[in-house]
């Protein structure tokens, strides 16, 4: 049965990659990224960006393993080879391996994903707990320290707000690498099955 030629995921990790390296070198020569890092004395913002870094790296070895293994479905070797092995022996244990072997892996990535969010969120309660710090500890209000009040206020406010934006945007990014990952691994599961049963 002819397979038709391999989705460039490879290739489209790579333009992605490229675009979110511009977009940080943007952020970055424009004074965003220190902007944020600063802003944020718990760490949060940080921990989200090296997570999102880490994850799309994976990604992107994901995707170049994935299109080698698609590459593979004709010739000797690989999970196509594996899983008609396998079938000879045992069908249900043959796909249950095949699903390991596409989907397996993508469990923890997407648990990154939504680590990503929960350090988010974790950021706005942290900030919103330092402007209640903040405001319980002010005595009385007196005019000639407002501007000190409302900058103090204001710290606790962009914590909370800076870590969530963060968090969301790099969940939804992540997610969008992710999701073309499973599409990619289903198509690839469903072809080695359909030539195994030729």
């Amino acid at each position: 049965m002819p397979v038709a030629l391999p989705e460039p995921l490879w290739l489209e990790w790579l333009a992605l990659a490229g675009l979110f390296g511009f977009a940080g070198w943007l952020l970055g020569g424009r004074g965003v990224l220190g902007l944020l890092l600063r802003s944020d004395p718990t760490g949060i913002t940080l921990a989200i960006l090296i997570l999102f870094v880490a994850a799309t790296l994976w990604c992107g070895a994901r995707a170049r393993l994935l299109q080698r293994e698609r590459g593979r479905l004709q010739g000797a070797g690989g999970w196509a080879a594996d899983y008609r092995k396998a079938r000879a022996a045992d069908p249900a244990a043959a796909l249950e391996l095949l699903l390991e072997s596409t989907h397996g892996p993508h469990g923890p990535a997407w648990w990154v994903n939504g680590l990503q969010l929960k350090l988010g969120l974790l950021g706005k309660v942290i900030g919103f707990s330092m402007l209640a710090l903040e405001i319980g500890s002010a005595r009385s209000f007196d005019p000639a320290q407002s501007p000190e009040l409302l900058r103090s206020l204001t710290s606790g406010l962009g914590v909370a707000l800076l870590t969530t934006m963060v968090g969301l945007v790099g969940n939804i990014l992540l997610g969008l690498q992710l999701t073309r990952l499973d599409r990619y691994a289903d198509a690839l599961a469903a072809d080695i099955q359909r030539q195994g049963l030729s």
